[in-house]
């Protein structure tokens, strides 16, 4: 296989890596597989860029990328459709994608199972059209992303602290979002501090990712309470995969999901994979079965 690779110098773990060992193992790895390799060593303004011109060749079978969710999200949304298929290398603060394809969490590891990977077909969701491969949230979300970008960090611990002193700050003052909600085409107006999709339904007993990456879901997730004790605790079940269990939240899968927000609209209301963007009047998601190729570990159970 033909690989490009880009890796984004400021991006999670790659901030403090040895990126000239990174590199050599990376090479070293996929020519033993038997492919050719390039490698590119972007800024993070320049991620993007590298990224689209990557998907755009016609010679080239994966593009693998390095870096946080933002940068994951963007390599999936440009290789779309395209044939070619997203490795993924898990550098970014917590890995969430990377742990729905069952990847190795350790860059060595990652490496050895990329280059001896397959190319496969999973899912992957849309809202108006632009994709996203985790999540897409209103409400508390959003604020605590504004409220995190505030706060000064330089690393993946710092990012994780920071994040915990905005949930903190957000706690202060829960958001209530309110809107006409469509579940496969049944309405209903609600008010919440908080509503996500997510791209197939969260597993149980770990972090709020996917068991299974072609599941041909999205997952609904609700938060029916405004007492702040509640809300703290279904976070934390939340975080700890206990979600089920919680009373305050209500789960439904579906297919499609409209959001309509009557007098909310603006900048960096949403948040899409991690990253802030404006909330439009109306949002519609929907799951795309099969129409993502990424390149698997061989031992991967979705096999």
């Amino acid at each position: 296989m033909h690989v490009q690779v880009v890796l984004n110098r400021k991006g999670g773990t790659l901030r403090t890596a040895d990126l000239d060992m990174l590199t050599a193992l990376i090479r070293d790895e996929f020519v033993m597989h038997g492919h050719h390799v390039e490698i590119d060593l972007v800024e993070g303004k320049e991620i993007g860029r590298a990224i689209e011109a990557a998907a755009r060749r016609p010679d080239l079978d994966v593009l693998m990328v390095g870096g946080g969710d933002g940068t994951v999200s963007c390599a999936a949304a440009a290789v779309m459709g395209t044939g070619i298929a997203l490795a993924i290398l898990p550098a970014g603060t917590m890995n969430l994608y990377a742990r729905t394809l069952q990847m190795p969490l350790d860059l060595p590891a990652a490496i050895n199972a990329l280059a001896s990977g397959r190319p496969v077909d999973v899912d992957i969701a849309t809202v108006n059209d632009r994709p996203f491969v985790h999540q897409f949230a209103v409400g508390m979300h959003a604020r605590m992303v504004r409220t995190r970008e505030r706060l000064d960090y330089a690393s993946r611990i710092g990012k994780m602290w920071a994040s915990t002193r905005a949930i903190a700050m957000t706690m202060q003052r829960l958001p209530l979002v309110r809107l006409d909600l469509e579940i496969d085409g049944k309405p209903e107006q609600i008010e919440t501090p908080a509503v996500a999709v997510s791209n197939n339904m969260y597993g149980a007993g770990h972090l709020p990712f996917a068991d299974n990456p072609r599941g041909g879901v999205l997952g609904v997730y609700i938060c029916e309470t405004t007492d702040r004790r509640a809300v703290m605790r279904l976070g934390w079940d939340v975080w700890r995969g206990r979600w089920r269990e919680n009373p305050s939240l209500r789960v439904v899968t579906a297919e499609k999901v409209d959001l309509l927000f009557p007098g909310l609209v603006g900048d960096r209301r949403a948040v899409r994979d991690g990253e802030l963007e404006t909330l439009e009047p109306r949002s519609h998601i929907q799951i795309r079965p099969g129409k993502l190729k990424v390149l698997a570990p061989e031992e991967a159970s979705y096999l």
